[in-house]
Formats: structure tokens, sequence, C-alpha cells
């Protein structure tokens, strides 16, 4: 059985470094057997590839992306906390926040890509319960925002 590692490499991706906080806090805080991760903004090596609201500077397929690049960069987070992400028992919780317009419904749809990339690497294990919300704007005008939490065996 392939390991999480593996798995994201066999989807063509590489674990980034762990984003470092945009503000007053820590990637993740680990209490018992539960890592809580901080929101993760889809940064790219320091950067935002895309910035600004789902329906209308951003397209739905552009805020799934976005979406599955905060989950990488959470997952990221995970690793630098426990060492081996086949350490992971399962993804307890997901938290997606989407900065779209008033009129828009989607968010469930744009936060499965940061779901459906969990499942992906975990397996079974990366099966969650999830809420996706929509805001008014996020932190340097992201267009997604993920936090997770997971528990270690």
């Amino acid at each position: 059985m392939a390991t999480p590692e593996e798995r994201i490499r066999e989807l063509g991706l590489e674990l980034p470094e762990v984003v470092k906080p945009l503000a007053s806090y820590v990637p993740t805080v680990r209490t018992g057997s539960l890592v809580y991760t901080a929101g993760q903004v889809p940064m790219v090596r320091g950067e935002l590839p895309v910035t600004g609201r789902v329906g209308a500077e951003v397209t739905v397929e552009q805020g799934i992306e976005q979406a599955r690049i905060c989950a990488l960069n959470a997952i990221a987070a995970v690793k630098a906390e426990v060492g081996e992400l086949s350490r992971v028992a399962r993804i307890v919780k997901v938290v997606g926040f989407v900065a779209s317009t008033p009129d828009f419904g989607g968010h469930p749809q744009v936060v499965n890509g940061a779901s459906d990339l969990l499942g992906q690497v975990f397996g079974e294990a990366g099966v969650h319960a999830r809420s996706a919300v929509g805001v008014a704007s996020l932190p340097r005008n992201a267009a997604v925002e993920v936090e997770l939490i997971a528990e270690i065996a």
C-alpha cells in the first residue's frame, strides 16, 4: 500500500515548504492526538497565484484549484508537525472559506478541491466532516482559505 507521500508524488505534486505565518500565530498546534492547522491560503513559493472573489475575478475552476493548493499547504504543515504522513489516522474536519460575490452559492463545489485531494492522499482516512463558508474577503485578497484537524495515531 502506498504511503501518503508516495500518493502525493503519484499525483504529480510536491509538498511545499510550510507557509510562513502572515501574522501572530503558528502553522499548527498539537493537543493530544489532534493536530489543528492554521488557515492555509493558496500560497505557491511565497505568492498567491490568483486573487479576488469567486464569482467575479476568480472562476469556479480556479477556486477549486486554489482550494487544492490550500489543502496541500495544510498537509505540509501536518507533516512538519508529525514527521511521516502515514501517522495520520484520520482527517477529522475541514473548514473552507471562499471569498465570493454575495450571489455565489457554489462554496461546497469550490471546497471540494481540498476534500478531493485529501481523499486522494489519505484514502479512507481522508474522508472528513466539513464546512464550506462564503466570506466577503480573505487575507491578501486570497480566493480560498482552508484549515483542518487531523488525528494522529
